[in-house]
């Protein structure tokens, strides 16, 4: 009992920290109609789970297994990623399937291995509602709708955006807010490493799909980017995420393969001795990057680094 309500403690505080109640940034109220419909389980089709049940607030949103579990104990086909700093990206899902955020927020309510709910039954209930039916008419001057429903998840979504990490303070000249670790792993994140050769700009993605050895066909059969498009050129390719907040995000990868960070970086360091016969792998990664352990140790430091001040409580 002890353990639920701390962990309802921290998603309160967490939550409270991204000021989603109707104010100046949010004068129509969406987001904070999306808030509510994210954290409610009525958009389950047994009302046993919610977005956030898969998106944990105090994990940075993602989950903290590496297949999270439907309405029906079906593990999800991927790790579900966090979803922070979602804000304008081009395209959404380690398959980049969908193009904006509303088409994101409405598949897995309406998957039948998640939250299974058809977008028509989920109307009928909000409207059925007494309490949300006045919220829509409210906010959007009209009952809901399949619409407005992902209007209003999205629109919270989009006050997802951390920008006050250690790093970002680095960045505006405190010069003690990294720790030497950090500050070393930081140049080895832009050079020795090549880290930003894939995660580079604001939020550590360039918003392109990479093959980094993680398809075999066999053992590793997820074909990524391949199954939205049905290129043959796409097969293996994922998704790069972004770094903020990585290190309350784990399990790591697609399929969660990784378990910590430490492994992550092992990983990139020398691919072949952990996947050795992936396919198309990017050519960047044929070479060892010959990191040492304290190098590993300072790469680690930095990406910890990049972590949200309201994420915190959770890390440690």
């Amino acid at each position: 009992m002890i353990f639920i309500l701390t962990g309802l403690l921290c998603a309160v505080i967490i939550i409270a920290g991204f000021n989603t109640s109707p104010q100046p940034g949010d004068p129509s109220g969406k987001a904070a109609l999306g808030e509510k419909l994210f954290f409610d389980p009525l958009l389950s089709k047994d009302r046993s789970l919610s977005c956030s049940s898969c998106h944990i607030p105090q994990f940075g949103f993602a989950d903290t297994i590496a297949f999270s579990k439907g309405i029906h104990h079906t593990p999800t086909k991927r790790n579900t990623p966090g979803i922070t700093n979602l804000s304008g990206r081009p395209n959404y899902f380690w398959d980049g399937r969908a193009a904006t955020l509303e088409d994101q927020a409405l598949q897995p309510i309406i998957n039948p291995d998640e939250m299974g709910l058809p977008i028509e039954e989920a109307v009928q209930r909000l409207n059925e509602n007494e309490s949300y039916r006045l919220y829509f008419q409210q906010v959007f001057n009209s009952p809901a709708t399949g619409k407005n429903i992902l209007q209003a998840i999205a629109a919270f979504e989009r006050t997802l955006e951390t920008a006050n990490s250690p790093y970002d303070r680095y960045i505006a000249g405190d010069d003690n807010a990294l720790s030497p670790p950090a500050i070393r792993g930081r140049l080895l994140f832009i050079g020795k490493a090549n880290c930003n050769n894939c995660h580079s700009g604001e939020d550590f993605t360039a918003d392109r799909f990479k093959n980094i050895g993680l398809y075999n066909g066999t053992s590793l059969k997820d074909a990524g980017r391949f199954e939205a498009t049905k290129d043959s050129t796409h097969r293996g390719f994922f998704k790069v995420p972004g770094l903020r907040n990585v290190a309350v995000t784990a399990p790591y990868m697609h399929n969660g393969m990784f378990k910590t960070l430490k492994e992550v970086i092992a990983y990139y360091n020398e691919p072949n001795h952990i996947v050795q016969d992936g396919i198309n792998r990017d050519l960047s990664l044929n070479k060892p990057l010959n990191l040492s352990n304290e190098e590993m140790n300072d790469l680690e430091a930095f990406l910890v680094a990049l972590t949200d001040d309201r994420f915190k409580i959770a890390h440690h």
